[in-house]
């Protein structure tokens, strides 16, 4: 018997296109690393692969990061508590509608449900820009007054994640046996009950694919947040880092680390919950 996984000849070619692909991938990654502690001399004078390759002739610093995270011209730790409160609920909200409407879609009958599918699939093609100056006139003073509050972010980002999140939803419950649901009718169970105790725990993995994919979206957004949220108080972490770099591109060499600072909550993000991330976006690919 073989001691491990072997790699069959036809799969080289995959894994040699996928490492190649990971390390493209990567190089960006890794010129911005190694950037961030660098001094905005060196930064000027010389490209990053420099430093790499020859990394004991180099200058190394951490004042970068010492900059970006208690200089009196940034206020990071304000902009991540910000951040989370856009993006916490700017997650929860559009997965929790979406969800429900999903449970509409797959198990129950209404007229008109595969029209209503379709125009929530075609809206996912719009571009969300088209719809900013209607949406500042209706947030703004003139209509609702809310534009510059969280609760105008937490409504656009809502608005904007759920066609996703029904669509992905959908495919998912779609899968699961019909036979768990038309047990729970023959028990007595309302579609409330059925959607809580049956289907929410079964579409944990698809949830959890798409809270990662919304709340890095979210919290990387910059367009929303720097319209409807502005760049005073209550900026967010993305706001604030476009701050750093002045009318005259001063503060660039700050960018890189305060890049890397502002990956970290994503990444702790990705990481909790990636056992779910193939599952739940592979389960609705194939019904059967």
């Amino acid at each position: 018997m073989s001691d491990g996984p072997t790699i069959k000849p036809r799969n080289i070619p995959a894994w040699i296109i996928m490492i190649g692909l990971v390390i493209l991938w990567s190089i960006p990654t890794l010129g911005l690393l190694i950037t961030s502690f660098r001094p905005v001399d060196d930064q000027v004078s010389t490209g990053w692969w420099t430093a790499l390759f020859n990394p004991f002739g180099s200058g190394w610093t951490i004042d970068n990061y010492r900059n970006v995270l208690t200089g009196a011209n940034t206020d990071m730790a304000g902009s991540f508590l910000n951040s989370l409160v856009v993006a916490i609920p700017g997650t929860i909200i559009p997965i929790m509608f979406a969800a429900f409407a999903a449970y509409a879609f797959t198990f129950m009958k209404f007229w008109g449900r595969d029209v209503l599918f379709v125009i929530i699939v075609a809206v996912m093609v719009v571009p969300i820009q088209v719809a900013f100056v209607p949406m500042l006139d209706l947030l703004g003073p003139n209509n609702l007054n809310i534009n510059g509050q969280y609760l105008a972010v937490w409504i656009l980002h809502t608005g904007f994640g759920m066609p996703l999140a029904i669509y992905t939803l959908r495919n998912y419950m779609s899968t699961l046996p019909g036979t768990v649901i038309e047990s729970a009718k023959i028990d007595g169970a309302t579609h409330f009950q059925t959607f809580w105790r049956l289907i929410v725990p079964m579409s944990v993995p698809a949830i959890a694919a798409f809270g990662i994919l919304q709340f890095i979206w979210v919290w990387n957004d910059l367009l929303i947040a720097l319209l409807f949220l502005g760049s005073g108080e209550s900026a967010t972490v993305i706001v604030t880092l476009q701050a750093l770099l002045g009318a005259q591109g001063q503060g660039f060499e700050l960018l890189p680390a305060a890049a890397f600072v502002s990956m970290a909550v994503p990444m702790l993000v990705f990481f909790s919950l990636q056992r779910f991330f193939v599952r739940g976006l592979t389960a609705g690919a194939v019904k059967g």
